[in-house]
């Protein structure tokens, strides 16, 4: 069979183990960890999907290692609590089965021990160490790990890896990154001590020297080790790419692999998983060079999803392997499909960081446009139906898509009528801005999976009650979405007032200055978008907060761009008209004018609930999926649309 990724599907000798292609699966939180931190079910199902799909490595995360000193909400393996070793060996016995080969990451956060930690609060009540005695960024105090407690740790890295040996697990990773207890004695920012595990690089490198050859010495040889690196700190007063080549130097003797990841937690959360403001694979380049100064292999991870950039990245020699984290989430058949030349069949991670929010939250997983992930245990697979019916379904955005495709695969005969001339719905706007564009692909890939699932695609075709009566189908799922709320306040006739549609599809096009209506998620984005392409832009916002409905790992980014790019915040202003001038908003201090040549309407959208009456008894199963029930994300679409298409 001649492959579409000849090198990304080759295989690769790591110690004693051969991995069947070079995409791997990084290390990804588990999603029912108890008390005792032992791993439940839904984590058995959570780490085999990716083993099904493909990985060459499934890496679970995170261990903790050493309990006395990073108390937090992690995995744990020991001994001492009944059935935890089994509960690891069912795990690595799920990977193991379908060809993946299991790994387990070992960790320690140093001081940054509670960080998963779903009540904040009783971060206080731990005591957090480091390599110094300090003050974390967040006010907490940090104390200094003693050289009876450094060895402790060093034993207890050791320990953990010879029972995860033991579980059946064939490698382990050591995390020595992103602001770790490891990264914290390899950074002079965090380490400062006078001894010898501070100063100078050959110190700094000790502790993870003395971890890795204890690990070495517990699994002995050929037993896989991988360790995880920043390749740089990425912030002023870290450690720079240059050091980063000499950190990988000083440990490759006591590694068979060298996973170069990028930046620390407390500085640099998008850098370290690259939000969608940043390129795809933006941090190859610190694997490429640290290539050039090691023997043993190296992976590189960071916002990979595209199997052609994946290829070159191994074609090229930038690196050996690609690990993948948020894209298995997304779609944790990607190795499958790149190597059965499906790679076009892709559903791509939209970097929402939906995945990343809801662990802290509620110590779950889930994804925007994979239902699944985190309840593989709970029967969401494509089961043929009992018979087959003909599915009728009104609406062609990404509910109805998601709707049509799980029917058909199902088995269903399923037909989608979409009013427009394309599929896509409000995810064909995103086209138009640039760190958007995943968003806009969903839609394409979906067409393609409706296409190839042998749904009968009518576009330019409404749908009313007569057409639903004289179609007569066994189910109904509608999904005609949401439309845009007009502008709400009066305009003068010489103002140029757009909806987003205007903009980005119309070809509606905005002067110098210009001013969006609404500081939802929508507007602000605008507003960036309008900055980024050199025009004067404003954001408005009756309340006191921007994007208060975006979730709590994109936000926090979506403001920092926004204050980068010098977009104007008028908070707490209710628009009261717009002129040719701009926009006169009533705020605490009085009337105020934001000028504007051109001014975006971004206030939210309604459902189309004339649309969706009309349709509630058009056969003897109906569902309403979407924007149809209520405006909100991709996330609530996918999940009533793919839930809609089980129920048939």
């Amino acid at each position: 069979m001649k492959r579409d990724y000849p090198n990304l599907c080759k295989p690769i000798r790591i110690g004693n183990i051969t991995l069947r292609n070079r995409m791997c699966s990084a290390p990804l939180g588990a999603t029912d960890i108890d008390r005792y931190g032992t791993p439940g079910p839904r984590t058995q199902g959570f780490y085999e999907a990716r083993a099904k799909g493909g990985a060459a490595i499934v890496t679970v995360s995170e261990l903790t290692v050493h309990p006395e000193t990073d108390g937090s909400q992690m995995l744990k393996l020991s001994l001492a609590t009944p059935g935890q070793l089994g509960a690891f060996t069912f795990v690595a016995d799920a990977i193991k089965r379908h060809g993946a080969v299991p790994s387990i990451e070992l960790s320690h956060s140093g001081q940054y021990a509670g960080t998963y930690m779903v009540d904040k609060k009783k971060k206080g009540e731990l005591c957090q160490y480091g390599p110094s005695d300090g003050v974390r960024p967040d006010g907490l105090p940090v104390k200094a790990l003693t050289h009876e407690q450094i060895a402790d740790i060093v034993a207890a890295y050791a320990n953990a890896a010879g029972l995860a040996k033991r579980a059946g697990f064939q490698m382990v990773m050591v995390h020595a990154g992103h602001g770790w207890l490891i990264n914290q004695f390899l950074s002079p920012w965090f380490n400062h001590r006078e001894d010898e595990y501070g100063g100078s690089l050959e110190n700094r490198v000790r502790f993870a020297r003395e971890v890795l050859a204890a690990v070495r010495a517990e699994v002995g040889p050929g037993f896989p080790i991988e360790l995880r690196m920043s390749g740089s700190e990425l912030f002023d007063g870290g450690y720079d790419l240059d050091e980063g080549c000499r950190i990988a130097q000083a440990l490759e003797d006591l590694v068979d692999i060298i996973h170069v990841s990028a930046g620390s937690y407390q500085f640099g959360f998008s850098v370290t998983h690259p939000s969608m403001f940043r390129e795809h694979g933006c941090n190859a380049y610190l694997a490429a060079e640290i290539k050039k100064h090691v023997s043993v292999p190296v992976a590189t991870v960071g916002a990979f999803s595209d199997p052609a950039q994946m290829e070159e990245v191994v074609a090229s020699g930038t690196a050996d392997i690609v690990v993948m984290g948020r894209a298995l989430l997304a779609d944790p058949e990607i190795p499958n499909k790149v190597m059965a030349n499906r790679g076009d069949e892709i559903v791509k991670c939209l970097r929402c960081f939906t995945c990343m929010a809801e662990r802290p939250v509620t110590q779950t997983r889930r994804c925007a446009v994979n239902p699944r992930i985190g309840r593989e245990i709970e029967g969401m697979d494509f089961t043929p139906a009992a018979r087959r019916k003909r599915v009728l379904v009104v609406g062609g955005g990404i509910a109805g898509m998601v709707a049509a495709y799980v029917a058909a695969e199902r088995g269903h005969d399923v037909t989608l009528c979409e009013a427009a001339s394309e599929l896509g719905g409000i995810l064909r706007s995103e086209q138009a801005v640039p760190f958007k564009r995943d968003m806009y692909e969903l839609g394409l890939s979906y067409t393609r999976l409706c296409e190839r699932a042998g749904v009968d695609i009518r576009l330019n075709t409404p749908v009313d009650a007569a057409f639903a009566d004289e179609f007569a189908a066994d189910a109904v799922v509608v999904a005609v979405g949401s439309e845009a709320i007009p502008l709400p306040v009066p305009a003068d006739e010489d103002a140029r007032v757009f909806s987003i549609d205007d903009l980005y599809l119309g070809g509606a096009e905005a002067g110098d200055e210009v001013a969006v209506i609404g500081g939802g998620l929508t507007g602000c984005e605008c507003a960036l978008y309008m900055a980024q392409k050199g025009k004067r832009a404003h954001v408005i916002e009756m309340r006191d907060e921007l994007a208060l409905e975006d979730n709590i790992r994109n936000r926090p980014i979506l403001l920092a761009e926004l204050k980068a790019a010098g977009v104007d915040e008028v908070k707490g202003a209710k628009a009261q008209r717009v002129t040719a001038e701009g926009v006169f908003v009533e705020m605490a201090e009085g009337e105020r004018l934001v000028p504007a040549d051109t001014i975006v309407c971004a206030v939210g959208q309604r459902s189309r609930s004339a649309v969706v009456d009309e349709l509630r008894d058009a056969a003897p199963f109906v569902r309403i999926v979407g924007d149809a029930v209520r405006p909100a994300n991709i996330t609530s679409a996918v999940y009533e649309a793919w839930h809609a298409a089980l129920d048939i």
